[in-house]
C-alpha cells in the first residue's frame, strides 16, 4: 500500500493577511514595519488576522525591493558587564518604533574581530552601524566607505574625526574629576585603566588625569598606572597592587565603575576606609554606582541620550535626510561618598 504524502498548506500571503483584517495591503505592511503610524484598534485587527493565518513576512523579498533590510548592526567592546547596556537599550528602542531589528556583536577589545565582525554584518545586508571610539583598523573604515553604510561612532567625541559621532569628551571629563581631587588635597593619586591600545576612551581617561597633574605643576609621570581587563576581580587585584606602593596612594581613580567596585572590595578586604584613608571614583554612572557602599563618585556617561540621538541620526543617514554630524554631549562628575579629603 502506498503511502501519500499530506498536501502542505499554502502559505499565507500579504494579501490573505489584508483581506482577512478588512484593510490594505498598506495598512498591514505599515502595521507590520512602522505600527506607529497606525491606529491601535486597526493594528489590533492586523495583528489578529496575522497571528490566525500563521502569516510570516518574507523580510528577504522586501529587502530586494526596497534595497533594504531594515536590519542596524552594533558593535560593542563587551557583553560582560553592563557599561553599554542601558545606551544600547536606548538605541534599540527608538529603531523598534521605526519596525528596524538590531543585531549586536561584541568584540572582546579585539581589532581584528571587530574587523570581522563588520564584514559579517554588511554582507548580511545591515542597513547602518553603531560603532564604539574611534579606534579600528584602517581596513574596517574602509570597507564602509567603499559599501557607502552609514555609521556613527559612539561613547566618544572628536571633533577633527572625518565621520559621524555623538559621544562625550572622554578627557576633559576625567581632567574635570581629577581637578576635584586634586582641590580635596589628594597629590598621591593613582590610575586603574583598561588596556588602552586600541581603546580610545581609555587612553583618552589617563590623558586626562595626566594633564590635571600637569596643570597644578605635578609630574604627570609619577601617577602609578595600572593597566588591566575590565572587570571587578581585575579592578580588585590592580587595588590590592597599588595599595602595597610606599608611599601608598590616597586616591585611587578608575577608568569604569566596575573596576572601581572592584577596588571597593578590596579596600574592605583589607581594613582600609573608603574615603577616610583613601578615595575611589569611577566613570560611567552605571546603577552599580549606587550600590556599592558607600556609594561611588562618578563620571556620568548620558548612555540613554547618546543611544536614541544615535538611532535617530542613523535613521536619517540611511533615508538620506542627513549626511551626519558631530555631536558632543555633556559628561558631568557625579558627587557621592567615595571621595573624600586627602588623610592628613
Amino acid at each position: 500500500m502506498t503511502s501519500r504524502r499530506p498536501q502542505s498548506k499554502p502559505v499565507p500571503t500579504l494579501e490573505d493577511v489584508a483581506e482577512r483584517a478588512r484593510v490594505s495591503t498598506a495598512t498591514v505592511s505599515r502595521c507590520l514595519n512602522a505600527p506607529q503610524r497606525v491606529s491601535a484598534v486597526t493594528r489590533a485587527r492586523v495583528m489578529a488576522a496575522v497571528q490566525e493565518l500563521g502569516y510570516a513576512p518574507n523580510f528577504g523579498a522586501q529587502a530586494l525591493a526596497a534595497r533594504r533590510t531594515n536590519t542596524f548592526g552594533a558593535i560593542i567592546p563587551t557583553m560582560e558587564n553592563a557599561i553599554f547596556a542601558r545606551g544600547l537599550q536606548a538605541f534599540q528602542e527608538v529603531l523598534t518604533d521605526e519596525g528596524v531589528t538590531l543585531l549586536v556583536a561584541s568584540s572582546g577589545y579585539r581589532p581584528a574581530a571587530e574587523e570581522e565582525q563588520i564584514r559579517s554584518l554588511i554582507a548580511r545586508g545591515a542597513d547602518a552601524l553603531l560603532l564604539i571610539g574611534h579606534d579600528r583598523t584602517a581596513e574596517s573604515y574602509a570597507m564602509l566607505e567603499r559599501r557607502q553604510i552609514p555609521h556613527v561612532v559612539t561613547w566618544a567625541f572628536d571633533p577633527d574625526a572625518p565621520r559621524s559621532s555623538i559621544g562625550f569628551d572622554n578627557r576633559a571629563a576625567m581632567t574635570a574629576l581629577t581637578a576635584e581631587v586634586l582641590e580635596r588635597g589628594h597629590r598621591r593619586i593613582a590610575f586603574i585603566s583598561a588596556m588602552t591600545n586600541g581603546n580610545d576612551r581609555a587612553r583618552l581617561r589617563v590623558e586626562g588625569a595626566r594633564s590635571a597633574l600637569a596643570d597644578r605643576g605635578l609630574d604627570p609621570a609619577t601617577m602609578p598606572l595600572e593597566e588591566t581587563e575590565y572587570s571587578f576581580h581585575h579592578g580588585a587585584a590592580a587595588f590590592d597592587r597599588l595599595m602595597r606602593q610606599t608611599p601608598r596612594p590616597t586616591a585611587v581613580l578608575c577608568g569604569n565603575d566596575v573596576l572601581a567596585a572592584g577596588a571597593l572590595r578590596q579596600a574592605r578586604e583589607m581594613g582600609l576606609d573608603v574615603p577616610g584613608d583613601v578615595s575611589i571614583t569611577g566613570f560611567d554612572d552605571i546603577e552599580l554606582c549606587e550600590i556599592v557602599t558607600p556609594a561611588l563618585t562618578t563620571v556620568h556617561v548620558p548612555h540613554r541620550e547618546m543611544g536614541r540621538r544615535a538611532a535617530r541620526l542613523l535613521l536619517d543617514m540611511r533615508g538620506g535626510d542627513s549626511a551626519g554630524e558631530r555631536v558632543r554631549l555633556e559628561a558631568p562628575i557625579k558627587w557621592r561618598d567615595t571621595l573624600g579629603p586627602a588623610p592628613a
